[in-house]
């Protein structure tokens, strides 16, 4: 796994060894000598993990977790800390501070390079979020989201079968906390919802903890979830084997209860932030291919998405049908009622079709007072009654305005085509229907017309 290391320590022969070990395992390695100059490398060259020495003159390594976790830039890069304190209170420290986790000198070479690589995965994921939220952001998209709060109650699931009621009693200020004994109850309890945490004993009786967490990875509830391990001190093969198969984090036993909240508080905070990212990236994909007014996809994703269905349904011997339809006199409606009356029928409009098709049906807006309507695995004839009802179904009720205070006949022209197999293209089926709105107008509007090729006989 490629990745930038910046490893920190006041002591040459320290960073050296580091450094050696890293290279010998394909990491780009930086040092620092100080925390300034840790400093100046993470803003100069954003390391995906810096491993940070503590006790240093003029700045510890305290401080500068401090200043990385501060800057927004550099906040979600992983920290850590290389230390020869092992007592429970400096670690709980260092967690405030933004440390990721501890390495305690002499460094094992498992535990480092499975440490290292586990929150470079999780950092390179984060960058990936990062990445998309920027873009969405530089193309507007995001500027309409709405903001999200976060949860009141932090769900945590425990899965111990010994020390369970110190736990839960440990996070019952922060947290909702969940306790299973069993790991076939723990699943389906997390099946039923995501969880913020879970917390799992490598020691089960009589049960793999190992397989637990692997099946909570897997689950498409708890895929998101952090998974932290607690494990004894002697068990660093099943520590590694936990890392690599996506365990966030781990904590030793016997449990300190300051660590345990602290390391708890870290990756619930770690586990908000992915999840608001990964929404941001969510909605700003459903904001790009959305008409914002109604609802319905835009024209970029209709266009797109047609000729997939068209290509299957060629494939499959079946025909893909297509609607396009065009609200009559919109201008006029426009013109009179005024654009806020006309964006009230558009919204209208669109709720109508929605509740005139079926699930796998798709409708878009094509653009102003235009509406396509794809509708797979359906001939002409089929196509047509839809088409038929669709019209009356707009046409027999008028369309509340002015939040409801007046309300207007609306029609509207319905044009239909069919794929032609065996290599129609959205263009082609598109071009055809919009030849076909003339027809309808000229016949009055308010009317189904039909592409005179696939017209079903009377």
């Amino acid at each position: 796994m490629p990745a930038r290391v910046l490893v920190v320590d006041d002591i040459l022969p320290n960073v050296k060894v580091l450094e050696a070990k890293l290279s010998a395992e394909y990491f780009d390695v930086t040092t620092a000598m100080s925390g300034k100059e840790a400093l100046e490398a993470v803003a100069r060259s954003a390391p995906d993990i810096v491993l940070l020495d503590v006790m240093m003159p003029e700045m510890d390594g305290f401080e500068v977790a401090r200043r990385i976790k501060g800057e927004s830039a550099t906040a979600h890069i992983p920290i850590v800390m290389v230390t020869a304190l092992s007592e429970p209170a400096e670690r709980v420290r260092g967690l405030e501070a933004g440390a990721d986790d501890f390495l305690i000198k002499p460094v094992n070479d498992l535990q480092l390079f499975a440490r290292v690589r586990s929150l470079v995965r999780l950092k390179q994921t984060m960058d990936e979020l990062r990445l998309r939220e920027e873009t969405s952001t530089q193309l507007g998209v995001l500027d309409s989201l709405p903001v999200s709060d976060e949860p009141s109650t932090v769900q945590v699931l425990v899965v111990e079968d010994s020390d369970a009621g110190a736990i839960a009693g440990a996070l019952r200020d922060i947290a909702h906390v969940k306790v299973e004994s069993d790991p076939q109850r723990a699943l389906e309890f997390a099946g039923q919802g995501e969880l913020n945490l879970i917390i799992v004993s490598l020691r089960l009786r009589g049960a793999d903890g190992l397989r637990l967490c692997s099946q909570l990875r897997t689950m498409p509830s708890t895929k998101h979830s952090v998974v932290l391990a607690m494990i004894e001190q002697s068990d660093t093969p099943q520590l590694v084997r936990a890392l690599e198969m996506g365990v966030a984090h781990y904590i030793v036993k016997p449990l300190d209860r300051a660590e345990l909240i602290a390391r708890a508080r870290s990756q619930i905070r770690r586990k908000r932030y992915q999840d608001r990212l990964r929404l941001s990236y969510q909605m700003s994909i459903a904001m790009a291919v959305t008409d914002p007014l109604t609802g319905l996809h835009n024209r970029r994703y209709l266009t797109g998405h047609l000729d997939n269905l068209i290509g299957r349904s060629n494939a499959g011997g079946k025909p893909t049908s297509l609607m396009m339809l065009d609200i009559d006199f919109f201008k006029k409606i426009n013109d009179t009622w005024g654009h806020a009356s006309g964006d009230d029928v558009l919204k209208e409009f669109a709720n109508r079709l929605r509740r005139g098709l079926r699930g796998i049906d798709l409708a878009g807006r094509f653009g102003g007072e235009e509406f396509v309507v794809a509708m797979p695995a359906t001939d002409a004839e089929a196509t047509q009654m839809v088409a038929e009802r669709l019209r009356k179904f707009i046409a027999e009720e008028p369309f509340p305005i002015q939040n409801g205070a007046q309300s207007i006949a609306v029609t509207a022209s319905i044009r239909v085509t069919t794929s032609r197999p065996p290599a129609d293209k959205s263009s082609e089926m598109l071009e055809r229907a919009d030849q076909a709105l003339y027809a309808a107008k000229r016949g009055g509007r308010n009317k189904v017309v039909a592409d005179v090729a696939v017209k079903a006989p009377a």
